[in-house]
């Protein structure tokens, strides 16, 4: 089995793309917070969220349709599998970290510690050094948490920039 990257395609990818957006928010939720985290999580995957999501997918591609690269398994008498993926906001969103942004990286539990991440990591950093930034960088958010995160992209040269902090839109 190989893993080959491609760029996402709407037509043939969005089922198991949205999937593995599922697994990556459901990963979030239970892995790195309690029980309310987890549950804001899972709350948030409905139908008209899944719809919404794929819609912004379709937006960001149409700018640089490397903005979502997929890593395909090829497994010889089996229709290729996707196992990975990685979310690079496009170049006209630059100016929300003055940097480019990597959304999301996921992989499949099966695949990981395979070189799939790294090989998507690549994509990313390729993709990044073709955008015009404000200030050469990129970013991304991760959970102090998730230390098998931490310890791959300390692995990739990230250092920490800021910490973010958030707060409730309810009342």
């Amino acid at each position: 089995m190989t893993a080959a990257l491609r760029p996402y395609d709407p037509e043939t990818d969005a089922d198991a793309l949205y999937e593995m957006k599922t697994a990556f928010e459901r990963g979030l939720g239970e892995s790195t917070g309690g029980d309310e985290k987890a549950a804001a999580y899972e709350g948030k995957l409905t139908d008209d969220y899944r719809e919404s999501w794929l819609a912004w997918v379709d937006r960001c591609v149409s700018d640089d349709e490397r903005c979502v690269t997929v890593a395909v398994e090829e497994e010889e008498g089996n229709d290729p599998n996707l196992v990975g993926y990685v979310f690079v906001l496009p170049e006209r969103l630059a100016m929300i970290w003055d940097a480019a942004v990597i959304n999301e990286l996921y992989v499949v539990p099966e695949s990981r510690g395979t070189g799939v991440a790294d090989e998507l990591m690549g994509a990313a950093v390729a993709l990044a050094g073709d955008q015009d930034l404000p200030l050469d960088r990129i970013v991304l958010d991760v959970d102090p948490a998730n230390e098998r995160a931490q310890r791959f992209y300390d692995r990739h040269g990230f250092e920490q920039w800021g910490e973010m902090v958030a707060r409730s839109l309810d009342g």
